[in-house]
């Protein structure tokens, strides 16, 4: 069985090497000038949350006109850890600009599934954005997620835009992340 680095470590080669064969799923469209942007389909709604935290019931469909950030992760997961620091600033420089980011929370290791834990992390961390505990995995399976970290971009009308398995591609995500934000204010 691979670890989870060692797994992370071979999703983000397998998509450098798509993205350097030029093509991958699905077809490269219009979006193509864009950092990575394609068209990936409608984002899966948040279901089967345990607790929110840091906010109230969150909805794809009430976060409708806004520029949202899906992070799946858990707060042990070395690689979520160094994606943090990134994730964490993206939301605090746009968040006035339509921008949210819900960390989704799915453990991996029974400790990690205690409230009491990932609000711990939280304040370690220091995350301000809403985080989703999704201890039955109903979420993560929604979106047929495999990955810690796995980060889904969805642009202001629901549909995923963007997608990025393991740590890295920090200047090309906040690329796309700022293109579909002047998109949502041009539209």
């Amino acid at each position: 069985m691979l670890s989870r680095r060692a797994f992370s470590g071979l999703a983000v080669g397998a998509s450098a090497l798509a993205a350097a064969a030029g093509g991958g799923w699905p077809a490269r469209s219009a979006f193509a000038a864009a950092p990575g942007l394609r068209e990936y389909g409608k984002a899966p709604e948040f279901t089967g949350i345990e607790k929110w935290l840091n906010s109230e019931p969150l909805t794809l469909k009430g976060l409708a006109g806004q520029v949202v950030l899906v992070d799946f992760w858990t707060y042990s997961c070395i690689n979520c850890i160094r994606t943090l620091p990134h994730v964490v600033s993206w939301y605090e420089k746009y968040k006035d600009q339509g921008f949210v980011v819900v960390g989704v929370h799915s453990p991996e290791f029974a400790y990690e599934k205690l409230t009491r834990n990932v609000e711990d992390a939280i304040r370690r961390f220091n995350i301000r954005y809403p985080v989703a505990q999704d201890n039955a995995f109903a979420t993560w399976k929604a979106y047929d997620n495999q990955y810690w970290p796995a980060f889904y971009l969805v642009d202001s009308k629901g549909q995923v835009m963007r997608q990025h398995f393991g740590e890295g591609e920090y200047a090309e995500m906040e690329a796309a992340i700022q293109v579909l934000l002047a998109r949502r204010s041009a539209g």
